[in-house]
């Protein structure tokens, strides 16, 4: 049996999570869609889509879609879910778990990777953050949780854009952009997202390619040059402009940063350094993501990780002509920067 797409809806507190998600749930798309609620009490679907006073877990909406809230863990509710599947006692084709708006989705996610039951049934698609355009700013100034939330996200929808001006709302995609500059922006009013920006986004895929904003590989903090081939990515483009007053104004503890290098990797170096920076750092590693050139294959290496958990696939060959260069990035919290550049440098071969 196939394995079951997830996706992961997180975003702080009335950032249209339920909005989007009563529209993914009632719109005729025809897809069958199981939904997990994160039982907060804030903001449940059920208020707005589901009878309040059912005692059922499970309860069946009539499109054909599933609406379940975890009172246990979300691990359980996973595994019922698709047992219950397997018998034909539900029929659903995708799970969206919708996370409270305080939570960290880096747990959420790890389910995936840790428990052997749960890989055994599901594929994790992509996180997807909401950010309120409105409220945004000054969340992400004084929550960490919706820090970590733009940091892990796989594609980010900005919402809510409609109540301010366009300079607040550039200002809000910039800052977000510093901070994950592998998710790619989309803007929302009132859930209205095509269901093809919302579902096999792949964002988790090891093989997918890897998506870095060109944009943001010559654009960073001015003039932060050290010569080392990698550290090009902290000029502007002379097209681009950067003049904006609030847009280095943020010293957000979520940053990302970029290695990048033409030399390969010695793959016994590069394993131990790795292995080293993900004991030290993580709990403060949110999502990181590479493609490397490595000796000894002439295939392309994937690796990706959240938090502690790392894993590597093989990829495609290097096409004939291409430039074999290993780019990584790398978005977590306080993250030493010239540390993990430093390191990576010294393992190439």
């Amino acid at each position: 049996m196939a394995l079951i797409p997830a996706t992961i809806l997180t975003g702080f507190l009335g950032s249209g999570k339920t909005t989007l998600l009563k529209r993914v749930l009632t719109e005729a798309h025809g897809q069958k869609i199981a939904v997990i609620e994160n039982e907060f009490g804030d903001e449940n679907i059920d208020n707005e889509i589901l009878v309040q006073d059912t005692k059922e877990q499970i309860i069946q909406l009539n499109n054909g879609c599933v609406c379940c809230t975890i009172r246990e863990d979300l691990r359980t509710t996973l595994t019922d879910l698709a047992e219950k599947r397997r018998k034909g006692e539900l029929d659903f084709d995708r799970v969206v778990i919708e996370t409270t708006g305080l939570a960290d989705p880096g747990p959420v996610a790890q389910t995936f990777f840790m428990d052997d039951e749960v890989a055994e049934s599901y594929l994790l698609d992509s996180i997807l953050t909401l950010v309120d355009a409105k409220h945004g700013q000054g969340q992400l100034d004084e929550r960490q949780e919706a820090r970590r939330q733009v940091g892990f996200a796989d594609q980010i929808f900005i919402s809510k854009a409609d109540l301010v001006n366009d300079e607040e709302v550039e200002d809000l995609a910039h800052r977000v952009k510093h901070m994950n500059p592998r998710a790619p922006q989309r803007r929302v009013n009132f859930g209205e997202v095509a269901i093809s920006e919302v579902f096999d986004l792949r964002g988790f895929n090891l093989n997918a390619k890897l998506e870095i904003d060109p944009d943001f590989l010559n654009a960073d903090d001015h003039g932060h040059h050290h010569g080392h081939a990698h550290d090009h990515d902290h000029d502007h483009d002379h097209g681009e402009h950067c003049d904006h007053p609030h847009h280095h104004a943020h010293d957000d503890d979520v940053k990302s940063f970029v290695f990048r290098s033409d030399r390969p990797f010695n793959p016994a170096k590069l394993e131990d350094f790795l292995g080293a920076i993900v004991q030290v750092y993580g709990p403060k590693l949110l999502r990181y993501k590479g493609v490397l050139n490595m000796k000894g294959t002439d295939k392309k290496v994937i690796f990706q990780g959240v938090h502690q958990l790392m894993g590597s696939d093989l990829g495609p060959k290097w096409a004939p002509g291409e430039k074999k260069t290993s780019k990584m990035v790398f978005i977590g919290i306080d993250l030493p920067k010239d540390v993990f550049l430093q390191g990576l440098e010294q393992c190439l071969a």
